[in-house]
């Protein structure tokens, strides 16, 4: 039997759809004028065939440039919001020949006066689409709220808004990942064990307006108040420019309270760490952290931390960049709103083969 390798038109849909081709396309281009019959048979008609538009044709017809943009804190190559650049960067050469280029928008991530400054930037580049990861909380909603009223569509990475704006979401099930960041801290240690735990925070702004990870330590708190209720969760708040001031507050916690041998930072800065917990080893003590930066794998490897829980950093800003790509090309939806990336759990005898 002979395969048929016929492309499939716009006419073939338009015929088998009882329409003319106009309507096809204004269909697939969401112009409106159509009947909700009419749509829904046209749809119909294009999932059967397998019909897909002709995505060269179609951009060099509208001789249009399209601008993906992203706002990010700025960073350095060893810096977790390097690897969510990197990603987006790498999706950005992926869609080059579309007519699609992306743009990077930088802001200081200890200055939500940065962020709104970058945001304005970013709003009067009037771009296509967006790769937004929530920062400063506020701010975002503001930003967000503004793409909206423009019709921009843009997709959270790395955390998410509890909006329904939003077009796309890449990243961790936040809640999810604190919630097992807290079984994982205590899960060879009966709750007679557990004095206390340590939670190791990051200053930011002065205001305290960024709080990335408060979903995390929401799951977090709510597994330790359901399994361990009676033990106290300790917040201890650092500076990640200022070491020896680290060092020195850890010391002086840990000599107010030896019971405590449990710890945890819900970012991706564990690694700050590492200086005091060389300097005072606990054959007792568990250190949980997020995110397989280098300094945190060698920090694992040597058995300073307990485990790692990780994901995909770079992965989230690359699907974010293509299912934007697909939404200005194809006016393809992803097939889910919110895609969460699995965790994997990093241990100093795995650490080898991931």
């Amino acid at each position: 039997m002979e395969e048929n390798n016929k492309k499939i038109t716009i006419a073939d849909v338009a015929k088998l759809a009882g329409v003319s081709k106009g309507t096809v396309d204004r269909v697939l281009h969401d112009r409106g004028g159509v009947s909700r019959k009419s749509m829904e048979k046209i749809r119909q008609v294009i999932d059967e065939l397998g019909y897909e538009p002709n995505v060269y044709a179609s951009m060099l017809a509208t001789r249009k440039e399209h601008v993906i943009a992203c706002i990010l804190p700025d960073s350095v190559k060893e810096d977790y919001w390097y690897l969510v650049r990197e990603g987006f960067e790498k999706g950005g050469e992926n869609i080059a020949s579309m007519n699609i280029r992306t743009r990077i928008f930088l802001y200081d991530q200890y200055s939500p006066e940065s962020f709104r400054k970058a945001g304005m930037q970013l709003l009067e580049s009037n771009p296509s689409g967006v790769v937004l990861p929530p920062f400063f909380k506020n701010d975002t909603y503001t930003l967000a709220n503004a793409l909206n009223l423009r019709g921009i569509p843009y997709v959270y990475v790395d955390s998410k808004l509890e909006d329904d704006g939003h077009f796309a979401y890449y990243g961790m099930p936040m809640y999810k990942s604190g919630y097992l960041c807290a079984r994982l801290l205590t899960l060879r240690t009966s709750p007679k064990q557990i004095k206390g735990v340590l939670v190791v925070r990051i200053i930011r702004d002065k205001m305290r307006q960024s709080d990335p990870t408060l979903n995390r330590r929401s799951g977090f708190l709510d597994y330790m108040a359901e399994h361990y209720p009676s033990s106290g969760i300790h917040n201890l708040f650092i500076d990640p420019q200022a070491p020896k001031d680290t060092e020195r507050q850890l010391q002086t916690f840990f000599k107010s309270h030896p019971g405590i041998h449990h710890i945890v930072m819900f970012n991706s800065r564990v690694h700050l760490l590492s200086e005091y917990l060389s300097r005072n080893p606990d054959p007792d003590r568990v250190v949980i952290g997020f995110d397989n930066l280098e300094k945190n794998i060698s920090a694992l490897s040597s058995g300073l931390i307990s485990a790692l829980i990780c994901q995909h950093t770079d992965l989230q800003s690359y699907n974010a960049v293509m299912a934007l790509s697909d939404y200005i090309i194809k006016h393809k939806r992803p097939e889910r709103k919110d895609n969460f990336m699995h965790m994997d759990i990093l241990t100093p005898l795995n650490i080898e083969n991931y």
